[in-house]
């Protein structure tokens, strides 16, 4: 394994003990002779550093520490842009499924990290292509789910959906979300889509408050290419990122999602397994 020499950190904006947290952590790393690169978010809480836009922090770094909630993974996922650098998710957020390092563990899981002792993770990632009247317009990659909603004011959008050249139906619902097997812990679940195991090769579609009760989450092989069009009037349905990023889309819009080629690489703890997570993220019941 080739010695960790530059790390990069990017952070949640506005978190109070951050102001603590990341001059601590840069002293740390510097005593043991890494460089540290900073985005904007970090670079607020410690005024040594230099502030890069977060998709050139990975550049020519062996790990990228993540200081915030699930919310910041994901940015910090579509930053990475397919390269293959282990993200270290320290959990300063709330629920927390995807950033399951406390921060008590911070510095003994950093240790570990640099004696090559890390356990690693594979999350594959969703591509997404919007195309309007066969231009591409934009192009994303999600790490938890790409999801068309109905703007606030619509009623039920129309979304036609076909797998592989096949004809599935056409939704009449508030949305449809498809995820992948990291986001099924996501907003699928809220919408009464499966827990899916993390290595599981699948891809899941979900509709949201479908008009048709019999319409239920259907689970894919990771290998499908989903095609959906909207109905919908211009700007009455949205597409969405991860939660983060999209924007309105127009009638006709055509949507493909496929699985990516990009993975990414999340360091977990060696004691914290997916049911353990599941147990005490959810609540469910010790023996």
């Amino acid at each position: 394994m080739e010695p960790i020499r530059r790390v990069g950190i990017l952070s949640k904006p506005n978190i109070e003990r951050a102001s603590e947290i990341v001059p601590e952590l840069i002293n740390w790393l510097e005593e043991r002779g890494i460089e540290v690169r900073c985005d904007i978010q970090t670079a607020a809480y410690d005024a040594r550093c230099q502030a890069l836009p977060r998709d050139l922090v990975p550049e020519g770094t062996q790990l990228i520490i993540v200081l915030g909630g699930d919310g910041t993974l994901l940015s910090a996922a579509r930053a990475m842009g397919g390269r293959d650098i282990p993200l270290f998710p320290v959990n300063l957020g709330g629920l927390g499924f995807l950033t399951a390092i406390k921060l008590d563990e911070l510095y003994p899981e950093l240790e570990r990290a640099f004696r090559g002792e890390h356990r690693i993770s594979r999350r594959r990632m969703l591509h997404c292509q919007l195309r309007r009247e066969d231009d591409i317009v934009a192009e994303y990659e999600a790490l938890n789910d790409a999801v068309i909603t109905k703007s606030a004011l619509a009623r039920m959008i129309d979304l036609e959906v076909n797998v592989d050249s096949h004809y599935v139906c056409n939704y009449k619902a508030d949305g449809l979300i498809v995820s992948t097997p990291t986001g099924s812990t996501a907003y699928s679940l809220s919408a009464g889509g499966p827990i899916i195991f993390p290595t599981v090769s699948a891809i899941c579609l979900t509709p949201i408050c479908p008009h048709t009760l019999t319409n239920r989450p259907v689970l894919l092989p990771d290998t499908s290419v989903i095609d959906m069009r909207s109905w919908a009037q211009d700007d009455s349905a949205y597409l969405t990122i991860d939660g983060q990023i999209g924007g309105p889309l127009r009638y006709g819009d055509q949507i493909i999602c496929r699985s990516s080629s990009n993975t990414l690489c999340l360091i977990r703890p060696p004691k914290i397994r997916f049911f353990g997570v599941l147990r005490q993220k959810l609540k469910w019941g010790e023996r």
